[in-house]
């Protein structure tokens, strides 16, 4: 499933490319690290990766103003980018509370019990998702 991702990519840098592009000065590629981390934002480093097929899957997720998601957890290694709004991620057992703004990443918990919570506007994350084929991005953690 990577045929598509990778042809959606070379189109969106040559758009970029073009646009940015002078007709007196070729256009540069920039790159910026946002995110490079052995462990989840509260500090657990991470195990393996699921056995299987590799899937990957990258969601777009809103979520409205002053929502506070459900308990859950993820089963694969994720990480999310904040498009646009606040929001505040905690652990389960109320020890740890993250805050993100526009543009912050996030290394995301695996296996562990947590939610989040958005603030006075809508919060629009960009999520990554490297997991195997059919296994779920999340978990809802029964109550």
């Amino acid at each position: 499933m990577l045929r598509p991702f990778t042809c959606l990519a070379s189109a969106l840098f040559m758009l970029v490319a073009a646009t940015h592009a002078s007709a007196d000065q070729p256009a540069s590629v920039q790159s910026s690290v946002l995110l490079k981390s052995e462990s989840s934002w509260e500090g657990t480093a991470y195990g393996a990766y699921p056995t299987g097929t590799p899937e990957l899957s990258v969601l777009k997720i809103t979520i409205p103003a002053n929502t506070t998601l459900a308990w859950h957890k993820h089963p694969m290694p994720n990480a999310a980018y904040v498009l646009s709004g606040e929001l505040t991620v905690e652990t389960q057992d109320g020890k740890q509370r993250k805050v993100l703004g526009q543009g912050d990443a996030l290394a995301e918990m695996v296996e562990r019990h947590h939610r989040g919570t958005s603030g006075a506007t809508p919060t629009e994350l960009i999520v990554f998702y490297a997991g195997s084929k059919d296994m779920p991005p999340s978990i809802a953690v029964p109550e």
